[in-house]
């Protein structure tokens, strides 16, 4: 009998992978360093709310659960833009009828572990990762019951950022690793709905206040809140810029949100407790390659290719790379399938944790600016006008088009568009 698939992180990424290879008939271990989160009243780990749009929605449909996570989330077809006045604009993500989705992070979790263990994966929880044999893929965890060898036909490392798969990688020769921290923290914050649930503003749109060099933003929840994340800088680099060593006490809290987001003020639940609760939490990347060794250990979502929230696709790149790994083994022998799995993703994982970094200048500062604006609107006008002309957005939201090949074609329409503009001035 062959040995199970053993994937280590329970979390979106393991837990769908896992579902996947159980509908496939294989025997899967799925270990988890963390309790098990359906028994818990409060999860760990940050909440950061997710948007997910095609590539996600593509990838669950894939095991039937499209509906039943639609019928929990909330469509968003644009951004709310909220100046200091507390003035609105709405800005459209994509064509009528496109939005992406507000989706509890925990309870898609929590939906896709009820559904792997339905197909039969056998979960472990309170299991750290401490070691695995990159050579026959056996893995050592440390568990309540003491140590514990496992032995494995195909290891996944599916354990985030601070992947401990990864970590014996990158003792291993000819594996490339860059692990990078932008400037910027966050705080989770939340306005609660309305003491009939209903919500306290508009649920259609994921709201934005940019502000230069920092910003807030809120997305819906399906019981009639919202969750606020604030990003802002640990230290100080601009003259007069807001940053987190500004915010000491209560009223250097109230003082910067009665500056800076005075129409939401009034709505925070507890301000000040959530805010120091917590301290503010760091923003990493990571870069690696390749993202297998030889023929049974390979890595999947935040473990390869971590990207920082600002384009909504962190989640949607792990689904993805879900599916489109499942889809490699399922066609051919394990060793090859690992390689090309390696070889064709790594390319679209380094374009989608670039656009990542490069668009919070978009959503913390040109979202507010009216030529962004009008090239935004002149963005979905051409995609009207000109067959087979798709925005950089619609392209990485609304499709399942490889991100580094969305983004070769932004580059070549925008060249285009800068030839069919000298055409005109001549």
């Amino acid at each position: 009998m062959a040995e199970p698939v053993q994937i280590v992180g329970a979390g979106l990424a393991g837990s769908l992978m896992a579902l996947y290879l159980a509908r496939r008939g294989k025997a899967v271990g799925l270990w988890e360093r963390r309790s098990d989160m359906r028994l818990e009243k409060q999860a760990e780990g940050r909440s950061i709310n997710l948007a997910i749009s095609t590539r996600g929605l593509t990838a669950l449909d894939r095991v039937g659960l499209t509906e039943t996570v639609l019928a929990e989330a909330i469509a968003m077809p644009g951004r709310l833009i909220h100046d200091l006045q507390g003035n609105t604009s709405f800005q459209a993500y994509g064509q009528s009828g496109q939005a992406i989705q507000s989706i509890s992070r925990r309870r898609l979790n929590e939906l896709l572990l009820n559904a792997a263990q339905e197909a039969g994966v056998r979960c472990h929880f309170n299991a750290r990762c401490r070691d695995v044999d990159l050579e026959s893929g056996t893995i050592t965890f440390d568990t309540p019951e003491g140590e514990r060898n496992v032995a494995s036909s195909l290891s996944i490392g599916a354990d985030g950022v601070f992947s401990a798969l990864r970590g014996k990688m990158q003792r291993s020769t000819r594996f490339d690793f860059e692990q990078h921290y932008v400037s910027h923290g966050y705080s989770e914050l939340c306005i609660k709905a309305n003491a009939d649930g209903s919500f306290k503003m508009d649920k259609s749109a994921l709201h934005i206040w940019p502000r230069h060099d920092f910003m807030l933003i809120a997305l819906p929840n399906f019981d009639g809140s919202f969750t606020l994340t604030l990003f802002l800088r640990f230290e100080r680099q601009e003259k007069g810029a807001w940053c987190y060593e500004d915010l000491q006490t209560g009223a250097d809290l109230k003082r910067f949100f009665g500056e800076q987001f005075p129409d939401v003020l009034p709505m925070i639940d507890e301000l000040e407790s959530n805010f120091f609760e917590q301290p503010p939490a760091a923003l990493c990347t990571v870069r690696c390659s390749p993202f297998h060794h030889g023929d049974k250990v390979v890595l999947l979502g935040d473990s390869a290719h971590a990207v920082v929230p600002f384009y909504g696709q962190g989640m949607n790149a792990a689904f993805e790379s879900a599916r489109l790994l499942d889809d490699i083994l399922a066609g051919q022998s394990q060793g090859p399938a690992l390689a090309e799995f390696s070889r064709s993703r790594i390319p679209d994982a380094l374009a989608i944790r670039q656009l990542a970094l490069d668009h919070f200048a978009d959503m913390s500062s040109s979202t507010a600016d009216d030529l962004f604006l009008h090239a935004r609107a002149l963005e979905l006008h051409l995609e009207n006008a000109i067959p087979g002309y798709q925005s950089l957005y619609s392209m990485i939201s609304f499709s399942n088009m490889p991100y580094a090949e969305a983004v070769a074609k932004a580059q070549h329409q925008g060249r285009q568009l800068a030839r069919m503009g000298e055409m005109v001035q001549h």
